[in-house]
């Protein structure tokens, strides 16, 4: 009884064929095209769709303009999953950075991307979350403890390590691609 009522919703036309039903979008791209058309970028900040049919992949490239990081360029990954809104966004550094909250493999400690993120937030949230980053390091909750001392005990030798990175170079044993703005 049940798949008959259901054939009878699916028939479309008066000569009794089924139609195939269109694909339906999930509750995360219906939420994500919403974020999306409701973006209100800072100036520093410009999202890119490698593939304008998929808005659940897309890159962020924040381009401070003061702070430690200013004429820098920091292309993040976004990677929307289907539990969108109600699980946060995996979003991933493309650029490897000195960053007391950047790790050298691209992890984002970001409280809104893991124990504090709500359904009510949106990607405008975690882009100024992460513009925030590079304007006030948090040296308090680091993934790279070695950039976290360093910003805490010598504020002016962690400068000059952002800089340095930054130009394309050594610190440390980690050699950092030039990321500065052309």
């Amino acid at each position: 009884m049940i798949k008959l009522f259901s054939l009878k919703q699916q028939k479309k036309d008066g000569d009794g064929s089924v139609k195939s039903s269109q694909k339906r979008a999930s509750a995360a791209q219906l939420r994500i095209t919403k974020d999306i058309n409701e973006l209100n970028l800072p100036k520093t900040c410009e999202v890119v769709f490698p593939d304008p049919d998929d808005l659940l992949n897309f890159k962020l490239i924040i381009c401070p303009d003061e702070g430690f990081y200013r004429n820098g360029r920091f292309v993040f990954s976004f990677k929307v999953g289907q539990g969108y809104p109600h699980d946060a966004p995996k979003v991933k550094c493309e650029t490897q950075v000195y960053h007391p909250n950047i790790d050298l493999e691209g992890n984002v400690c970001l409280n809104i991307l893991r124990e504090d993120w709500k359904p009510v937030l949106t990607i405008n949230s975690i882009i100024y979350g992460l513009q925030y980053l590079f304007l006030e390091p948090n040296p308090e909750d680091p993934l790279n403890k070695d950039a976290a001392e360093v910003l805490q005990s010598n504020r002016r030798l962690f400068e000059q390590n952002v800089m340095k990175s930054m130009r394309g170079g050594y610190v440390g044993s980690t050699y950092f691609e030039r990321c500065l703005k052309t």
